[in-house]
């Protein structure tokens, strides 16, 4: 079970495309959601995290991967500086052919 969770998100595949050696997909992802809501990945992490921290193993890193780093699809067209110029009034035209 572990491993295909971890496969899971090592790859980011879909869920339905979880290889068959794990099993069927919609177990693994209900034993994920159930771990997730009965706290039971929190207290592993925590477990975790106290015993790297007792055997002074515990380092962090932060990584940051700019290609999952995206603009607002209306950001292309945004102003830079200022607002946005009031339009010119507009006068109408008396019509074709007045001089």
């Amino acid at each position: 079970m572990i491993d295909a969770i971890s496969f899971k998100f090592q790859t980011g595949t879909q869920w339905v495309h979880l290889p068959e050696k794990y099993g069927n997909w919609r177990g693994v992802y209900n034993r994920l959601r159930m771990w997730a809501l009965d706290g039971t990945w929190q207290r592993v992490f925590t477990t975790l995290m106290a015993q790297a921290d007792a055997d002074e193993d515990l380092a962090w890193a932060v990584s940051v991967d700019s290609t999952i780093v995206r603009a607002h699809q209306h950001a292309a067209g945004a102003r830079k500086k200022g607002p946005r110029p009031a339009n010119r009034p507009t006068t109408p035209s008396v019509g074709p052919g007045a001089d």
